[in-house]
């Protein structure tokens, strides 16, 4: 029903309904006369949260700075933490390397110069016998242990009995090892022993460079044994 009051027209029913659209309570009853003077505001009650919407919106936006904040203070202890253990690691491997050269014994270092003397002394099978020779296309016998062994770093005496005398330790016949000097003859004759009851020597004139087996012949002309490089 409408309400004439004389300046402008009022529907409580339409009012209503549009209030009640806009989440509104009218506070004028349907079917009541209201007059200008009387028909009053409308008492209109905001929805549930409405007016808080921007201070949530400023909440939410808060709390995703603070989350932001926390994952990058996570990510950047994170980042610290892997440099330090980078560091740690880096660290570790230089301190395991200077142990691992303190570790390495004297005996292993003969070791590792032996093998490359014996090396050295294959590389040159066949090459021809001349006395007095010391390489590196002929050799007499002394001349070609001492020509091996200065090619892995260790120098040796010239001839048969000073390389006896003056190279220790001395080396039994069941302690042989690749690159021991073997001593034959009274000292008169030397060769190298390359493992397997094997030896490397230039035998004599007329002869070339060989490996040859340690015979029964041999064990009973040997005259002792010594290991350069120690």
């Amino acid at each position: 029903m409408s309400v004439s009051t004389g300046v402008a027209t009022f529907d409580p029913a339409a009012a209503n309904a549009a209030a009640t659209d806009r989440g509104t309570t009218a506070a004028v009853p349907a079917g009541s006369p209201v007059t200008e003077a009387t028909a009053g505001t409308l008492e209109i009650t905001a929805p549930a949260g409405a007016g808080t919407a921007a201070d949530q919106a400023t909440a939410s936006a808060q709390t995703a700075s603070a989350s932001e904040t926390d994952a990058s203070a996570a990510s950047t202890g994170e980042t610290e933490t892997s440099t330090t253990t980078s560091e740690t690691a880096k660290k570790d491997a230089k301190r395991n390397a200077a142990s691992g050269k303190k570790k390495l014994s004297r005996a292993a270092r003969q070791r590792l110069k032996a093998s490359k003397a014996v090396a050295v002394a294959k590389s040159k099978i066949g090459a021809p016998y001349r006395y007095g020779a010391t390489g590196p296309h002929a050799f007499d016998c002394s001349g070609f242990v001492q020509y091996a062994w200065r090619k892995a770093g260790v120098r040796i005496p010239r001839v048969t009995t000073a390389q006896y005398r003056r190279i220790k330790p001395k080396v039994s016949w069941k302690d042989l090892r690749p690159g021991d000097l073997l001593f034959f003859n009274g000292k008169g004759h030397v060769g190298m022993y390359v493992g397997k009851g094997k030896m490397i020597h230039s035998p004599s004139s007329g002869k070339r460079v060989r490996i040859d087996k340690l015979s029964a012949w041999r064990k009973a002309s040997f005259s002792g044994a010594v290991r350069p490089g120690m």
